[in-house]
């Protein structure tokens, strides 16, 4: 799949971008092990139950994924995009084996020996290698009917459908999102481009309208709704208090109050509100532009970048990381409804840990070449 793993000597990387992925995953693990330590000691009888179990099958994998995107030259991820597509793929359709782990209601995980894998979180690496590849190989691709549009549409149906399943609707709109914007930066034509947002915004409409809780979701968050305690209006509440009852400055490392009682997934989609009330309304900021500062860097990588499907990869992986951070973020503030999504480096999730480093790694690499 790779091959010649020479490795070229580039200019030193962008040491800012590697840093603010450093402090993020760092933040993440100290705030996993606050968020964590009530429901662990509950659970397993074991305070660090959550941070050692991401430490183990989260970051130990990330920490791999990071210098192998680091050390083996992007260029040769342009060769191997295809296989990496079709075992991103193959995970989708093996969620629906016996070897698929339901959990919640949805199956996205399949269970490998004593790890557990979610391969949607895979394919936000994937698909964008993939895409990135794919249009950067011929300039025709990315402006054409038939060779540029009609492939990426089926390309793309047929795995929403797979995703939709799941069920994850909100990762499709990620992994989309992201895609789309790749495809603009590649030279497509705008009428395409709002082609397939009007493709979206139809799917997603019917997805929604179909599936009962989804549109209560949508129906809480239009109508401002939080009293149901079996709905997303309380944890939308619970959210929105935590985040209130944390001031300026917060009520300290590890003294929320709302984290175990009456905040629910406060290990994941949920972390934010745990951060904003621990570390107030200024850590929030610091945490954002932290973020804004990684997605600034990231573009003006993409922007120095002289080779295309090196500038199409760092879009795409650096679109990925920051439309899953608004939405996450802006779900738990109220300001778009709950979604369920992880909040990139921070959140508790193996999978999705792994999958943001490799991804970190790769864009730091690119920065070296740029």
């Amino acid at each position: 799949m790779i091959r010649g793993l020479k490795i070229k000597k580039g200019n030193p990387p962008d040491y800012i971008l590697l840093t603010t992925i450093i402090l993020l995953t760092v933040f993440g693990l100290i705030m996993l092990s606050s968020a964590s330590s009530d429901l662990g000691k509950i659970k397993f009888n074991n305070t660090f139950y959550y941070l050692k179990h991401q430490i183990y099958y989260g970051l130990s994998l990330g920490i791999i994924g990071f210098l192998i995107g680091y050390f083996v030259p992007y260029k040769k991820w342009q060769s191997a995009a295809i296989y990496l597509l079709l075992v991103s793929i193959a995970g989708l359709i093996l969620v629906f084996t016996p070897i698929g782990m339901h959990s919640g209601g949805a199956v996205r995980w399949i269970n490998i020996g004593q790890i557990s894998i979610q391969p949607a979180e895979l394919l936000k690496l994937t698909f964008i290698i993939y895409l990135a590849a794919w249009l950067s190989k011929k300039k025709s691709r990315s402006v054409s009917f038939d060779e540029g549009f009609i492939p990426l549409i089926i390309m793309a149906g047929v795995i929403a459908v797979l995703i939709a399943l799941q069920p994850a609707t909100t990762t499709i709109f990620i992994i989309m999102t992201a895609s789309l914007i790749v495809y603009f930066v590649s030279g497509t034509r705008l009428r395409y481009i709002a082609g397939i947002v009007f493709l979206g915004i139809f799917g997603l409409a019917v997805i929604v309208l179909n599936t009962p809780y989804r549109t209560q979701r949508v129906m809480n968050y239009i109508n401002n709704k939080s009293v149901d305690t079996q709905s997303s209006g309380y944890h939308r509440n619970q959210a929105l208090m935590a985040i209130g009852s944390g001031g300026a400055f917060g009520v300290g490392f590890g003294q929320s109050t709302t984290k175990y009682k009456f905040l629910p997934e406060p290990i994941g989609d949920s972390i934010f509100a745990v951060i904003a009330e621990e570390f107030g309304f200024i850590g929030s900021i610091i945490l954002i532009s932290t973020f804004i500062l990684l997605v600034v860097r990231g573009f003006i990588v993409a922007k120095n970048c002289r080779d295309q499907f090196g500038r199409l990869m760092t879009v795409g992986f650096i679109s990925i990381i920051a439309i899953q951070t608004f939405v996450n973020i802006g779900a738990i503030s109220g300001l778009l409804p709950l979604t369920g999504v992880p909040l990139p480096f921070i959140s508790y999730g193996g999978t999705a840990l792994a999958i943001f480093l490799t991804m970190g790694g790769i864009i730091v690499n690119i920065s070296k070449y740029s």
